[in-house]
């Protein structure tokens, strides 16, 4: 053992548990503390052998590192992470590092950053995505801060971060809040990513297939162009049997999604940015609804529709719903991406779209086979305005879109709800059209509130308003 460690954890939760273990393994040693000392004795004697130095109080925890002392809180955002800060500062000297792993919303990291400044105190917000078995194995990391510490860290982290290609999976993101911000980004295009595929599990459900059949049908879109983590553990969730009943235990599942805040951040940001994001705004809302399970369950019994059932050839339902899947995909990245690149000019954080989607091939839960072309699309045109405007994506969308249509269809039809396979495809048709009846919308606008308005006979920026009619009640 080492006289002194290499980087110290706090808080050992089963994330940071794993990423203790992760970091060890590469060599590197580790002090960890915990606010309750018995779980730190106790994780540690479950490894003997490691290079692991449990730390009773957050003193000795700091005394115990190798300076400059490189400190990661894997604790629960929000004041849990200032509590720690407070705590650790009067401990810690000029020039050491305090890094949050955990998903701290990013404005808060700047506050942190600007606070420890001040103290002479370097601070990195990461985001870490991968969950349990990312942040044992490898995942995907998104450090910001300034460019000097990310330097320092940077052996660690690559170390520990899963490869895609032979590239590790972190890439020093930006100054400030970025990492956690991109972070944040990445969670929102998660909530989009994972409804899509609800909704598409929903369709086959509708057209009469037993949950072993589709897990067959996820499976097998696993080894192609779909191929991803969430449509992997899709099918393994599905083939998985309740042992008390025999039944497939996502069928026992309540229906009443949870949330942790990152993909209602997004749509904050998007609205305070003007930004479109309104596959994942489609997403954060689906979660909402299913949590009125009460309201939901009054409602059926009152509310009349379709019958909410598919009636249509099942190899074509499956090559149509897979289509429209890949095309509402691309929009929930390419929204994702737009408000990432509004904030980085905003900001003047200088993001690296491309390098971004990189890191996300391998470690994080949205990794998947077609950020491969996400990072050509960026690499071959930093500048791309819009990622469907890519030859790849161009070509993609134009020739999915008959499916997809179809697909959004049948589902209206039918009754069943597939508000974030509608909301990509309302997208996509309000992209493609140069002549949106917003010009009506103008006119409302400068009818009740004299809001003026441009006019396509007149040199772009002036401004008019009409004199129009009173109305009369």
């Amino acid at each position: 053992m080492k006289t002194l460690s290499d980087i110290g954890l706090v808080g050992l939760a089963v994330m940071g548990q794993n990423l203790v273990l992760n970091i060890e393994s590469r060599g590197f040693q580790v002090s960890v503390y915990n606010r309750t000392q018995a779980t730190t004795e106790e994780f540690v004697a479950r490894h003997p052998g490691k290079q692991l130095v449990a730390a009773p109080t957050l003193a000795s925890f700091v005394a115990s590192l190798a300076v400059p002392r490189r400190v990661m809180l894997m604790v629960q955002a929000g004041a849990a992470v200032d509590a720690v800060i407070e705590q650790l500062i009067p401990l810690l000297a000029p020039g050491d590092i305090v890094i949050d792993g955990g998903n701290s919303l990013y404005t808060d990291t700047e506050r942190r950053d600007a606070w420890l400044a001040e103290k002479n105190l370097r601070f990195v917000g990461a985001g870490v995505s991968g969950g349990e078995e990312g942040a044992r194995k490898g995942p995907a990391i998104m450090p910001g801060g300034p460019a000097s510490t990310w330097q320092e860290l940077r052996p660690i982290f690559e170390s520990i971060a899963a490869r895609a290609e032979g590239e590790p999976c972190v890439v020093h993101i930006g100054p400030g809040g970025a990492g956690h911000f991109v972070k944040m980004v990445h969670n929102g295009i998660e909530y989009g990513d994972m409804q899509l595929i609800c909704e598409a599990y929903q369709l086959f459900k509708s057209a009469g297939m037993a949950t072993a059949e589709i897990a067959q049908i996820f499976n097998r879109w696993n080894d192609g162009p779909l191929q991803s983590y969430l449509i992997q553990i899709t099918g393994r969730a599905l083939e998985q049997i309740d042992p008390d009943t025999g039944t497939p235990i996502v069928e026992l599942i309540l229906d009443k999604a949870g949330q942790k805040g990152t993909g209602r951040w997004t749509l904050i940001n998007a609205a305070e940015n003007a930004v479109v994001i309104s596959t994942i705004n489609a997403a954060v809302e689906a979660r909402v609804l299913s949590s009125q399970k009460a309201l939901r369950v009054e409602a059926s019994a009152q509310l009349q529709g379709p019958s909410g059932t598919i009636s249509i050839d099942k190899a074509a339902l499956i090559d149509k719903v897979h289509d429209a899947l890949y095309a509402s995909k691309v929009v929930s990245y390419t929204q994702g991406l737009d408000l990432m690149r509004t904030m980085s000019e905003k900001k003047g954080w200088d993001l690296d779209l491309g390098a971004i989607a990189a890191i996300w091939r391998g470690g994080c839960i949205i990794r998947a086979r077609f950020l491969n072309r996400i990072t050509e699309a960026y690499r071959a045109d930093p500048s791309l305005r819009n990622l469907m405007l890519a030859p790849f994506f161009n070509e993609l969308m134009n020739r999915s879109q008959q499916p997809w249509r179809d697909v959004v269809a049948l589902a209206v039809g039918a009754g069943i709800p597939v508000p974030a396979f509608s909301a990509s495809l309302s997208y996509f048709d309000s992209l493609r059209t140069a002549r949106l009846p917003a010009n009506l919308l103008q006119a409302q606008r400068d009818f009740f509130g004299a809001h003026t308005y441009e006019r396509v006979d007149r040199p772009a920026g002036q401004s008019f308003h009409t004199l129009w009619p009173e109305i009369i009640e």
